[in-house]
């Protein structure tokens, strides 16, 4: 059954404002250095696995930024798409398989022309889990933005053990840490595969020290 995108964006969105209202975020010194920055007008991104999207952007919104979300042009990101800007955020549509070019110069406006900061799940759309796709590395670059490897790291969680990233709720009421790692800068060498797959691993590596 094909779901109407425009029926579900409302009570989405207001289920998002609930849930992420009720996590018990710990107090975080670390998310500060994404807000200077921001501040400072430095062009910034976030870089974050799809399976902790809604404990990362819990947290992201409560701070008051002012972001800019990539989101594929499926069904499924149809609907994610209008949720996101029902919250009052702005969307690029694209992914690695359709319109990622377009989508990438779009949200490269955004944050440098106009201040937002650009939000990756970099393993998505759909996968691999884990594995950093090609996008950030060349929104990176071309920004010259600092790209902030953000995780959610919730003590009590609901995990969807069939979806393709074991998709994570952080359960209310419970706790959960925001870590943030040191900001990345992307080589300015042209980007060959070698130089691509050697920004993908350091992403990947910033990540998962972030335990």
């Amino acid at each position: 059954m094909k779901i109407n995108p425009a029926l579900v964006t409302t009570p989405l969105s207001l289920l998002f404002r609930v849930w992420t209202r009720l996590i018990r975020y710990r107090d975080n010194q670390e998310w500060k250095a994404i807000s200077k920055a921001h501040k400072e007008g430095r062009p910034v991104v976030v870089a974050l696995w799809h399976n902790e999207l809604v404990g990362v952007a819990g947290y992201g919104y409560r701070s008051g930024d002012n972001y800019t979300v990539m989101v594929s042009q499926s069904r499924d990101g149809e609907i994610i798409a209008r949720m996101v800007e029902r919250l009052g955020l702005t969307v690029c549509r694209g992914s690695s398989s359709r319109g990622g070019l377009k989508a990438l110069l779009r949200m490269s406006r955004e944050v440098e022309r106009h201040g937002r900061i650009g939000v990756f799940t970099v393993d998505g759309p759909r996968g691999p889990r884990h594995e950093v796709k090609d996008g950030v590395v060349f929104m990176g670059q071309r920004s010259n933005a600092l790209v902030f490897p953000v995780r959610a790291l919730p003590a009590k969680k609901i995990v969807f053990n069939k979806s393709w990233d074991k998709f994570e709720m952080p359960v209310p009421l419970a706790r959960c840490r925001i870590r943030v790692g040191t900001p990345l800068v992307i080589s300015s060498e042209k980007l060959k595969d070698d130089v691509l797959a050697k920004e993908r691993e350091r992403i990947r590596i910033a990540l998962e020290r972030l335990e």
